[in-house]
């Protein structure tokens, strides 16, 4: 195990991509007002990504109950997150700090303690990497 701790640390992190979910809103919001999820993508795409992170929109991301939320993957090695109940008029440096210290990682495990508070109280999910050996 320590092995193949050291291995994962040793390897160069990949491309990371930030997904937002454009149609997200908030319950009994207008229909026709633009989304909440629109203007997260918006003011993250206009603050910038860090290095080697690509933001993407996407028309659903099926966690209407937790709306506006994102989705964090970095390849095949990565683990993957989805937050919700973000505020694109609040949260934008934490998903920037969230997202350049799981892009740092080779693995996607951000130490708990290190993650912006967004990441560690609104997490919807955490995938782990299609190889990722089972525990049964």
């Amino acid at each position: 195990m320590a092995d193949e701790m050291a291995d994962n640390a040793a390897r160069t992190p990949g491309p990371v991509t930030l997904t937002v979910c454009l149609t997200c809103r908030n319950e009994g919001a207008d229909p026709e007002a633009t989304r909440p999820g629109t203007l997260l993508h918006d003011a993250l795409k206009e603050a910038g990504m860090p290095e080697g992170v690509t933001l993407r929109g996407v028309k659903c991301l099926s966690a209407c109950s937790r709306s506006c939320t994102v989705l964090l993957t970095g390849g095949e090695e990565r683990w993957s997150y989805v937050y919700g109940d973000m505020d694109p008029d609040v949260h934008i440096p934490e998903i920037l700090a969230g997202t350049a210290a799981y892009a740092a990682t080779a693995d996607g495990l951000v130490p708990w303690r290190e993650r912006p508070t967004a990441f560690r109280k609104q997490s919807v999910a955490r995938i782990p990497p299609a190889a990722f050996p089972s525990e049964e």
